[in-house]
């Protein structure tokens, strides 16, 4: 493949706004249980070097402690895929990096790029881009790069689906899988080739009062399933494997590394029910386990929610957040495992109500797990932050900030911890365009 990088000629969502993003620290709804309190948390501003337009945000911590930011920047016909890296103390190490910049790399709200850091300190990036000959608008194969330096060069990318099939791919995970080596997952359409398939067939406005009509039916015979693989310092790939044969067509799946291997996240579809929970995998020696339901939560779903889980780990101990809405009854749930992801205890409702929007994402340390998600009501969206303290105790919840954008142009924020505080993106939408704000939290002083 030539060095130059094709890349997104992709619209953004966007709603019309009245102003920025502003700070709060209002409690939200309570969830079930314990009433969470505000009081032992502090907010203060965390400032990006991302320009404005930048959107489709991923934070990834690496494991020298840095903390990894990725964007998607429109320019002109093309866009580029950009990152900086964060040292502390409110220091950018450089400017931001551009990856990737071209026409064809292809993105939306809930389909975004991610970046991740082995430990030999290399950096890895992918993205969707179209095929040149796709029969679908809505095709993409999942690209993959690296970079030896510090982001001054990257390798020529690599498609990590090799099928072909003009099919949609993406949907990714992406884990340090050894010293200079990654792990990936995905979601794969290559067995819905020729059959209809197409993600924006329709919307389905059963789920409609409690998602925003956040909901997308792939019209096909053929059913998604997930993959994985890993790929070395060369690119060179290996262990690739088909791990669940149907799944979900558009919702996000996420991993994190526990102290005996990866585990996996996302959601299943089980047909002809339809029924669409959870489901967690585990890399073994002699491969992935089957996967197991983190919780039988029963929601039936004739279509794609658009709303993936999030998952965290410190040595044996992981924890999973997602959405769901069994009986039309929108929950946002925590499950914990001290097993290594192999059983799941009984979970907490953190959130509950038709203003729920879901689209969660969980960090943890050991001194807590933290979660921020999405809320829409009368008065617009609003980002949601609540910590978990590991000792036990009251839920700590704040109202992070109130968003003028509504809708799905403020896609998915994303969290990550470093040195107890929580760190935290997202989108908003200001005069017409995105642009991202961040925010640091931790105990109050």
């Amino acid at each position: 493949m030539k060095r130059t990088l094709l890349f997104l000629s992709a619209a953004f969502a966007l709603a019309a706004c009245q102003r920025e993003s502003t700070p709060a620290t209002a409690p939200a709804v309570p969830a079930a249980g314990a009433a969470p309190t505000a009081s032992t948390l502090e907010t203060n501003g965390w400032a990006l070097p991302t320009p404005d337009g930048a959107a489709q945000p991923d934070l990834a911590t690496g494991p020298d402690g840095r903390l990894l930011l990725s964007w998607v920047r429109p320019m002109g016909d093309r866009n580029a895929l950009q990152y900086a890296a964060y040292m502390g103390d409110d220091n950018w190490e450089s400017a931001p990096k551009t990856i990737a910049v071209g026409r064809t790399l292809t993105a939306n709200w809930a389909n975004t790029p991610h970046i991740a850091m082995t430990d030999d300190g290399a950096l890895w990036a992918h993205w969707l881009q179209t095929p040149a000959d796709a029969a679908s608008p809505h095709a993409s194969d999942v690209m993959l790069t690296r970079s030896p330096d510090n982001g001054v060069h990257w390798s020529a990318p690599i498609a990590v689906n090799e099928d072909k099939t003009g099919t949609e791919h993406g949907f990714v995970a992406l884990w340090p899988a050894a010293q200079d080596t990654l792990g990936i997952a995905w979601l794969d359409g290559r067995k819905t080739a020729g059959e209809g398939h197409d993600e924006h067939a329709h919307e389905h406005a059963a789920n409609a009062k409690h998602a925003e009509g956040e909901t997308e039916e792939h019209a096909h015979g053929g059913e998604m399933t997930v993959r994985a693989a890993r790929f070395d310092g060369t690119l060179a790939r290996s262990e690739e494997a088909e791990i669940d044969a149907s799944t979900c067509d558009c919702c996000g799946t996420d991993a994190a590394m526990t102290n005996a291997g990866p585990v996996l996240v996302y959601r299943d579809r089980t047909l002809p029910d339809e029924i669409r929970d959870i489901v967690a995998v585990r890399r073994e020696s002699k491969g992935w386990t089957k996967p197991v339901p983190v919780h039988a939560d029963g929601w039936k779903m004739p279509a794609c929610p658009l709303n993936g889980p999030a998952v965290a780990a410190m040595g044996g101990n992981v924890a999973v957040a997602w959405y769901t809405a069994p009986d039309e009854h929108p929950v946002l749930r925590l499950a914990r495992s001290t097993d290594g992801g192999r059983t799941f205890g009984a979970p907490t409702d953190i959130d509950q109500g038709s203003a729920l929007q879901g689209r969660v994402d969980i960090a943890m340390d050991s001194a807590g797990t933290w979660l921020v998600w999405l809320r829409e009501d009368a008065k617009g969206q609003s980002v949601q932050l609540e910590r978990l303290p590991a000792k036990g105790g009251a839920p700590q919840r704040i109202e992070l900030a109130r968003l003028a954008g509504r809708g799905r142009a403020t896609g998915f924020p994303k969290i990550a911890v470093r040195g107890g505080i929580a760190f935290v993106v997202w989108t908003d939408i200001v005069d017409g365009q995105p642009k991202l704000q961040g925010a640091k939290v931790g105990p109050a002083s």
